[in-house]
């Protein structure tokens, strides 16, 4: 079984692989919410939430509210155990990337890609890039 802690710096080195040149940020207050992490692209901003093996749905509804009026894309990575329902809680615009753990180690796939979130209503992406939508 994998937990939070043994997904988190494997899961940055897939993410500078998949998406190349990013910034992390891990565990920013956003609302109500926390967002595990931030992770900063070339021209936008997404919001990553970590659901490993070991953690339940409980809060996940609210906090994608939240991840919803910040990020321009959202990210739910997931452990195995929550791969048949993880579409169930989170909005279709919502990649998905699943972790299992192989030889010891996780190993992840793109179990759905990102896409645009038309639901963020802050647009704070300006203050990383200076430019206003």
């Amino acid at each position: 079984m994998l937990y939070d802690k043994d997904i988190r710096e494997p899961l940055f080195e897939f993410l500078e692989e998949y998406f190349g040149k990013i910034r992390i940020i891990e565990e920013k207050r956003i609302g109500h919410s926390r967002a595990d992490i931030v992770m900063v692209m070339e021209q936008a901003l997404a919001g990553i939430e970590i659901k490993s093996d070991a953690d339940r749905y409980v809060r996940l509804k609210k906090q994608s509210k939240d991840y919803n009026k910040y990020f321009d894309y959202n990210i739910a990575v997931i452990g195995s155990r929550h791969a048949l329902h993880i579409k169930e809680h989170v909005p279709d615009w919502w990649g998905i990337i699943t972790v299992d753990e192989v030889d010891g180690k996780p190993d992840f796939y793109v179990y759905r890609k990102i896409q645009p979130n038309n639901k963020k209503k802050l647009n704070i992406s300006y203050r990383f890039f200076g430019e206003k939508n």
